[in-house]
């Protein structure tokens, strides 16, 4: 999809922060509010905006750890990779999951109320998956950066 500069312009003020009114908007992208509202619209219909969500501080939510889970298969087939991936689409703890390169074959990121519910997740959730050989987690100490804004600008 092409992006004009008002485009960009108008992304970025969604992007940080989707409340803002639609004068608002209009302003920062040098838009009238009709033009304003139909690149909205544009974007949701072509699926550049996918969803308008609230993001959650985890540990005020009672989610004390978060954990990055490397995980390894048992065999690299379709239906392997196509079982395992249906089971953690519908797990609620985990918020995202990459297929990656390198010695294991998904990176999850996995969030607990607290190292009890984690190892109870980690036993019965991921390794008794029959597609799973093994895992290994490390834990996070901090979160040094954290943003959903995709880099516009330009």
């Amino acid at each position: 999809m092409k992006l004009s500069t008002s485009d960009r312009r108008l992304l970025q003020a969604l992007q940080s922060d989707v409340t803002r009114s639609q004068s608002d908007l209009a302003e920062e992208a040098g838009l009238s509010r009709t033009s304003c509202w139909r690149r909205i619209r544009d974007f949701e219909k072509a699926g550049l905006i996918r969803q308008k969500v609230a993001l959650l501080d985890p540990k005020i939510a009672g989610f004390g750890i978060e954990v990055l889970l490397l995980v390894a298969m048992t065999e690299h087939t379709d239906e392997n990779r196509r079982d395992f991936e249906n089971h953690v689409r519908n797990l609620p703890e985990v918020l995202e999951c990459f297929s990656v390169s390198g010695e294991r074959d998904y990176m999850l990121q996995v969030i607990a109320a607290d190292m009890d519910s984690y190892t109870g997740f980690l036993n019965t959730e991921i390794l008794k998956h029959p597609a799973v050989r093994s895992a290994s987690s490390t834990f996070v100490l901090k979160r040094v950066k954290y943003s959903t804004e995709l880099p516009l600008a330009g």
